[in-house]
Order: structure tokens, then C-alpha cells, then sequence
């Protein structure tokens, strides 16, 4: 026994145990709840977000949801109001009550540009923010995944197991990571599940029937966190008015097979009606509704959602 437990009274040395522990356990935390959520196997809930308002940004942040996309494919690209927004999402009462630097809910970004287009530049200004992860709309081949990954992640060391697809991101973390709040950026800002340490999510979106014909393709490049099927724009591009016809959900069950066969997690859009089952169907990274605020609606389906996944 040291000196020092020796002298101090117990109670004093149990305190300062459960602060080591504590501190310890904070360095251990992952940044990202939605990717310790799916390596728990657990379903993570969120929305899309087109509303860059700091009182949207505040009332999010105490949502209760897993994750938001922040939705510059529909709304402006406007990277300065981005990194405002994400400020404002800043929850220091929260952080301060968890003893980690863990977000509740986690920014996530959809860029605008598709995986045919050169998605590197908006990629990299997203991430360059603070942005958690990156979804990539309507990315219908392979190479179009892997470009997206090399996009998500920097190079890596030479020797490294992980080198490949290789990085292409430019190296300037000053302000994501002031914002994660960590010293080892370059470290943690690697893609996942590819990077089993990574913080980073590629998302890709399946929107065409050349995606879902090539989906076994894409959801074997390494580096691809989550396969994300848009109903609305897969229901357009296959000739259909309504997401609801059997051929599109035929398409979003040969989608959702490919996911599980590789064991990469599905994401989908659902409402109330549809979250028990599409959760039962094994989807693990579900958006609930649009933000504005939580509406009786998108209360509604987070509820339900949470109960059908044991959450």
C-alpha cells in the first residue's frame, strides 16, 4: 500500500479511484453513439434536418435521437452556416453529465454531389467542420463506393493493414477537431467498420435500379459503414409514382439482403406505420421523420421504433 492511500481517509481514496476510472473510461468513449450503437447491434434512430437555425440546432441536439443528416443535397451548401449549425448543437450540460465528449445525437452530412460527381471536395469541407460521418447520395457502382471511402478518410501510414482504398482527404483538422475536442484527430478520423477504431461513417445511398442491381458489389468495398436505400427517389427512378408498389419494395428487400449477408448495416426512411416492421425486417440505422422540431408524428415513430428494437 503507498503512502498515500496509507494517509488518506478511505472514503477520500475510493473518490479518487472512481475519478481515475471515470477519466479513463471518457478517454475509452467512443465520439460517435452511432457507430457504437451498431457495433452493439443496436438500431440507431434519427432524421433528416433541412432547417440550419441555431434553435434547430439546440432543439435537436436535446431530441433524443441516435443521430441527424444535415441535408445540404436539398437545402444550400453552405458550408459557413454548417459549422455554425454544428456549434449550436454543442450540448454542454450534456457533456458535462456524461463525463465524455460523446454527442447524444451525431451530425451527419448529405452532400449534393452523387457518387458519379466529384464528391471529394464537398467530402472533405464537411468533415473539415466536424461532421461525423458523410452520406453520399445515389452511388450506383463499386467504384463509386470506393471513391466515396477514399474520399471519407486521409491516407494512411505506409505498411499500414488498412491502406487500402486509399485516402484522398487533404490534411487540415483545425476545426474538427477543436469540436470532437480531441488531440488525435488524424487517429480517430478514419472510416468504420474498415478502421475498427474509426469515428467516421461513409454512408451510400442506393436510388437506381443500376444501385440495387450491383448492391452485392457495393456492399463489399471496404469501408462502406451503411447502406442507406432512398423509397422516394428508387420508387422515381424505377417508373413508379408511389414507394409502395410491390416492385419497389422488392427492390428494398434485395437490398436489405445484401446488407445483412455481408453484415453491413441497412438504413431506410420509415414512419409510424412502418418502423416496427422495418426494424423487424433488420434494418439498424432508421430515420423517423424531418425535423422542424419533433412532431406528434415523428414522436410517435421514435417511440415505437425504440420499443420494437428493445431500446
Amino acid at each position: 500500500m503507498s503512502k498515500f492511500t496509507k494517509s488518506a481517509p478511505w472514503s477520500f481514496v475510493c473518490l479518487f479511484l472512481l475519478l481515475q476510472t471515470s477519466t479513463l473510461f471518457a478517454q475509452a468513449q467512443r465520439i460517435n453513439k452511432a457507430i457504437e450503437l451498431l457495433e452493439n447491434d443496436e438500431v440507431a434512430f434519427g432524421l433528416l434536418s433541412f432547417d440550419y437555425s441555431l434553435n434547430n440546432a439546440r432543439s435537436l441536439a436535446r431530441s433524443g435521437l441516435d443521430f441527424i443528416i444535415i441535408d445540404m443535397e436539398h437545402a444550400p451548401f453552405d458550408v459557413e452556416r454548417l459549422r455554425q449549425f454544428l456549434l449550436g448543437m454543442t450540448n454542454k450540460r450534456a457533456i458535462l453529465e456524461k463525463g465524455n465528449l460523446q454527442p447524444n445525437v451525431v451530425p451527419i452530412v448529405r452532400i449534393p454531389a452523387t457518387g458519379s460527381e466529384n464528391v471529394l471536395s464537398q467530402a472533405k469541407q464537411v468533415l473539415d467542420v466536424g461532421a461525423y460521418g458523410v452520406m453520399y447520395p445515389s452511388v450506383n457502382t463499386a467504384a463509386e463506393a470506393e471513391m466515396v471511402v477514399r474520399a471519407t478518410r486521409y491516407p494512411q501510414i505506409t505498411g499500414a493493414i488498412d491502406f487500402e482504398p486509399a485516402g484522398l482527404r487533404g490534411r487540415n483538422p483545425s476545426n474538427a477537431a477543436w469540436y470532437w475536442g480531441v488531440d488525435d484527430y488524424h487517429a480517430r478520423a478514419d472510416v468504420w467498420p474498415l478502421d475498427p477504431q474509426g469515428e467516421l461513417l461513409a454512408i451510400i445511398q442506393i436510388e437506381t435500379p443500376q444501385g440495387v442491381d450491383n448492391i452485392d458489389d457495393i456492399v463489399s468495398v471496404p469501408g462502406v459503414g451503411v447502406i442507406f436505400i432512398g423509397p422516394s427517389d428508387l420508387s422515381a427512378a424505377m417508373g413508379y409514382a408511389s414507394s409502395g408498389a410491390d416492385e419497389v419494395e422488392a427492390a428494398i428487400q434485395r437490398v436489405l439482403a445484401a446488407c445483412l449477408a455481408h453484415d453491413v448495416a441497412c438504413a431506410i426512411t420509415a414512419s409510424s406505420r412502418s418502423v416496427e416492421q422495418r426494424i423487424e425486417q433488420g434494418f439498424k440505422f432508421v430515420t423517423v421523420g424531418l425535423d422542424g422540431g419533433l412532431s406528434a408524428r415523428t414522436t410517435d415513430a421514435l417511440s415505437r421504433g425504440r420499443t420494437a428494437a428493445g431500446r
